[in-house]
């Protein structure tokens, strides 16, 4: 490991593909939210915020760095 590497760190946070269970829209989302997350197209609730992570009420299917 570099200099660098250790002298900055890395963040834990990440971004989410998330996808609806109700009409099947794909939308990115924050990994750690303050706000309850919405679809986009029909309203349904994706991601509650949770103090840390959020959990997720669609389902999940990639995480981005």
């Amino acid at each position: 490991m570099t200099e660098w590497n250790k002298l900055i760190p890395k963040p834990k946070s990440t971004f989410l593909r998330v996808r609806c269970q109700k009409c099947g829209n794909e939308q990115l989302l924050f990994g750690s939210p303050v706000n309850k997350v919405t679809c986009n197209v029909c309203g349904e609730i994706l991601a509650e915020p949770s103090g840390g992570k959020a959990k997720l009420k669609g389902e999940k299917l990639s995480e981005l760095e």
